[in-house]
């Protein structure tokens, strides 16, 4: 192992013990958008050994403003080919699996068993409710977050088999009969809840801390008040 983890390993949270948890763990992370960006490159720079990508979309100028995985030179290109090359440049050293597809009820079962954590960077109900699902079945943690305009959230569900995302919204009908919210958002918001759910992910895996587990965060970014409610 090099000295590139050195910062971290001075930690008595980590340590050489879990700098080998992090090097076996492997984690997927469903959208490497505005959310996704930050997951992946906070991850990636742990050393988290195995990072799967799903993501069918393409990069367009308009992501620029918040999806800090891309430069204006990858317009076009498919964000989860482009991702993988951008961890690995980053951190040479991992395995990046890219899926440039979306997750989908037919393929859902496939990709997220190769993997220990799945970290949601979607933006839609549906696909939350299939990893939500999906996990279940599996026995798999799933690091939820979301984002709108300045606000966003995160919680972690599936941990040891408690809560999951139809505990938050149990009306899965009524939640998606409901118009598409505003696509507006403040760049910084996803960078936020970005490092927030990596955080998670880095506490799961070596053992740290309180898990957002039976809780959600929540952080205004305009007020900058943030409150963790029970479930």
């Amino acid at each position: 192992m090099d000295n590139r983890y050195d910062r971290q390993l001075l930690l008595p949270e980590i340590g050489q013990e879990g700098q080998e948890r992090l090097a076996r763990a492997r984690v997927l992370i469903v959208g490497v958008g505005g959310l996704g960006s930050p997951v992946a490159l906070y991850l990636a720079g742990a050393g988290v050994g195995t990072l799967g990508l799903v993501d069918a979309d393409t990069v367009s100028v308009t992501n620029l403003q918040r999806q800090v995985l891309y430069a204006q030179s990858a317009t076009g290109a498919p964000k989860a080919i482009e991702a993988r090359r951008r961890l690995l440049a980053l951190n040479p050293t991992l395995q990046v699996n890219a899926y440039p597809e979306f997750l989908t009820a037919e393929n859902a079962d496939r990709i997220v068993a190769g993997y220990d954590i799945v970290v949601d960077g979607c933006d839609n109900f549906a696909t939350r409710y299939l990893i939500n699902d999906t996990c279940i079945r599996q026995g798999k943690v799933y690091v939820y977050g979301a984002i709108r305009a300045f606000d966003g959230q995160v919680s972690v569900f599936n941990h040891q088999g408690r809560y999951s995302y139809r505990d938050l919204f149990p009306d899965e009908a009524g939640l998606l009969a409901l118009p598409h919210p505003p696509k507006g958002v403040i760049g910084v918001v996803p960078g936020i809840v970005g490092c927030v759910e990596a955080g998670e992910v880095l506490k799961l895996i070596c053992g740290y801390g309180d898990i957002l587990s039976g809780k959600i965060w929540q952080i205004d970014q305009k007020t900058m008040e943030s409150h963790t409610i029970l479930l």
